[in-house]
């Protein structure tokens, strides 16, 4: 992954396994127990260890919309961003601005942590049902 050096922040789009990329975080799509369930929430608990499970037990869960933080233990990435996007219920719930909250609260945490590479999954727009296309409006423009 490569940034522009013109710009003050570089966005590579990549298709690979999150838990295998050469960055300081991840973001797990998470469900809000943040206990590991399918998906890339499943493939992140599983590549992590059990470690990450016992800290996410500690955490307490997570509301839509908002994010936590771990540590990535044997990912290569040194922590784990979890945000809980929104269920689409056909778009006249919120959804839109929940999902936008997330991307926010994760750049939050990254920010407070010092983080400078960080890769996400398309958030809400697996199993959750989020219309892609949408999702993708809504990441870039976060």
């Amino acid at each position: 992954m490569q940034s522009n050096p013109m710009h003050p922040c570089g966005l590579s789009l990549v298709m690979a396994d999150i838990t295998r990329l050469d960055v300081e975080a991840i973001v797990n799509a998470a469900n809000s127990s943040l206990l590991g369930g399918g998906g890339v929430d499943g493939a992140i608990h599983g590549a992590a260890g059990p470690e990450l499970l016992k800290e996410c037990r500690h955490l307490g869960g997570c509301p839509a919309g908002e994010a936590r933080i771990t540590k990535g233990y044997c990912l290569p990435a040194k922590w784990v961003i979890h945000t809980v996007g929104p269920v689409w219920k056909g778009g006249s719930f919120g959804e839109d601005e929940l999902l936008a909250r997330c991307y926010k609260s994760c750049f939050s945490l990254a920010d407070r942590y010092g983080i400078k590479s960080i890769a996400f999954p398309a958030i809400s727009a697996g199993a959750y049902g989020f219309p892609m296309q949408r999702a993708c409006r809504i990441a870039l423009s976060e």
